[in-house]
């Protein structure tokens, strides 16, 4: 039975795996992420839509072409008398007008609206594509979060099956005790409460950790009964430097990216704004067929053809001093996107920061829980064997029991913590890799 526990003690150090279950690495869960979850689907189908109205057209660059055709028909019933005194009845008269045609109107020249416009549609895809990456940061940085909850809850878990080991055989032997006479019922009763205290936390942690799971699988969008487990190792990166990830946010944190080129699209649609000041000129041709037939008049059946050309000029002289209103407006919107700058430097550095302190602390506060679980570990295997020998009574057992279990959930809360703060601070410098 002692080697029995001391193999189960040992068990905790080394990885758990459940093999009746699918593995699920954290690569394989980030690649079903990028290609299944709704919100990286239809920030793609944004930037689609972006790309799209990348063109000249769009902007305004190119001549319109419009074909029209007018067909009218009358049917009258006429009566006329000429002044010779002739006199003509019609019943059912049939008159025809018919006109078709091709237009074109080029705007060749709107004080550069046109390619202010051009160039802010640029603009606009580029905030695209720095949303899609936001998004996607965002989603695989929940998928971080939630795989390691689950590596974390996965160690507490065969933590609490060691513990309950260890409870069982204390369970055990106090009822030996008891039969042969050597321990009262209490201390059965008292192994007993322990040991169910330690199934009910169990029972507590697996529901835990099938809500993780349902969490994970939604991210991944698959079924939520889908059943796997996960990897048993948290790896911690503890070589971030402070100033590297400043540079890095100023660089990459998409959010900041994207007031950058907010503030890009506000200042050409103060050029667009400004370009009414200058005068918009515009070519225009057409070609039209004219067909007319009527069985009544000096003229029953004519046809025509047109060709015609020309040019508009225009300039606003004075619009109410609409003109003046509409660029403070703008240039206002523009100071205002520069203000938005400078908070989101501000909110990323302070976020940093914050988080860097935590990040320090926790790798800390790991190194310190390491060390811990170690000397709980070698008194619980010294309190074992004096319990087996009857020189530590049960109750001491259970607190070095106790001492232990506390320090294994120090520990791997610690792992997580530090793991946390590590995937914080690499999603807001934009470093997180998928």
């Amino acid at each position: 039975m002692k080697n029995s526990i001391y193999i189960l003690l040992l068990f905790i150090s080394v990885p758990f795996f459940t093999f009746a279950q699918s593995l699920l690495t954290l690569e394989d869960a980030i690649a079903i992420t990028l290609e299944n979850n709704f919100d990286i689907r239809i920030a793609k189908n944004d930037l689609q839509i972006d790309q799209e109205n990348v063109s000249i057209g769009n902007a305004g660059m190119l001549p319109r072409v419009n074909g029209t055709i007018t067909n009218n028909n009358t049917v009258l019933n006429i009566d006329q008398t000429f002044a010779n005194g002739n006199e003509v009845e019609i019943d059912g008269a049939k008159n025809l007008n018919l006109n078709f045609g091709v237009g074109l109107e080029w705007t060749i020249f709107d004080g550069f609206r046109m390619f202010a416009r051009h160039n802010q549609l640029k603009e606009l895809q580029k905030l695209g594509e720095t949303e899609l990456k936001f998004n996607v940061l965002t989603r695989v940085s929940e998928v971080y979060d939630t795989y390691y909850i689950l590596v974390n809850q996965q160690h507490l878990i065969r933590s609490l099956d060691s513990i309950i080991t260890v409870s069982e055989f204390r369970l055990k032997t106090a009822q030996t005790r008891f039969t042969i006479g050597k321990a009262s019922k209490l201390e059965v009763l008292n192994a007993e409460v322990d040991y169910n205290a330690d199934v009910s936390a169990k029972i507590r942690l697996n529901e835990q950790y099938a809500i993780s799971k349902i969490a994970l699988n939604q991210l991944l969008v698959r079924p939520s009964e889908t059943n796997f487990t996960v990897s048993d190792v948290i790896m911690i990166d503890a070589s971030l430097k402070f100033t590297d990830l400043l540079t890095l946010a100023q660089e990459q944190n998409p959010e900041l990216q994207m007031q950058y080129i907010n503030k890009k699209i506000q200042e050409y649609e103060l050029k667009q704004v400004k370009a009414a000041r200058l005068p918009s000129v515009s070519l225009s041709t057409g070609y039209n067929l004219i067909r007319s037939e009527t069985p009544f008049g000096f003229v029953t059946q004519s046809t025509g053809r047109n060709f015609n050309y020309g040019f508009t000029a225009s300039m606003n002289i004075f619009d109410g001093f609409n003109q003046n209103r509409n660029e403070r407006t703008s240039k206002i919107q523009l100071e205002n996107t520069q203000l938005l700058i400078d908070r989101q430097k501000q909110t990323v550095t302070a976020q940093i920061s914050s988080i860097y302190q935590s990040y320090l602390s926790n790798l800390a506060l790991l190194e310190m829980e390491q060390k811990n679980e170690k000397i709980a570990r070698q008194n619980l295997e010294i309190t074992l064997d004096k319990f087996k020998i009857g020189t530590i009574s049960p109750v001491e057992f259970r607190t070095a029991q106790v001492n232990y279990a506390n320090a294994v959930i120090r520990l791997t809360n610690a792992e997580l913590l530090a793991k946390q703060t590590e995937i914080s601070l690499k999603e807001i410098a934009g470093s997180l890799t998928f």
